[in-house]
């Protein structure tokens, strides 16, 4: 799988997602309540799996969702070039 993941994407990706894996943790710590009883189990839980794979798809920059939805957000450097690296092109030596 290509990078597809990039620019402010994964800047947001690298920044909620540990903002909801420290959430979902103290929930379940009993830091903080998120909502009353076993709802509030399982949004924390929610809240860390969601957390823990926008953390690894900012880190790897690979998401298998955008991949299926056709989304690019990674600008990279094109697989192919056109010209020999260190050769001007067109210009007689």
């Amino acid at each position: 799988m290509q990078k597809n993941v990039g620019g402010y994407d994964r800047i947001a990706r690298l920044v909620v997602g540990p903002l909801l894996i420290v959430a979902g943790a103290a929930a379940f710590g009993g830091l903080f309540t998120i909502a009353a009883g076993t709802l509030g189990l399982v949004v924390a839980g929610i809240a860390l799996l969601v957390g823990a794979v926008l953390l690894a798809t900012g880190i790897t920059q690979k998401c298998p969702l955008n991949n299926v939805l056709g989304i690019d957000t990674f600008r990279g450097k094109a697989k192919k070039e056109t010209e020999t690296p260190g050769k001007d092109a067109g210009r007689p030596s």
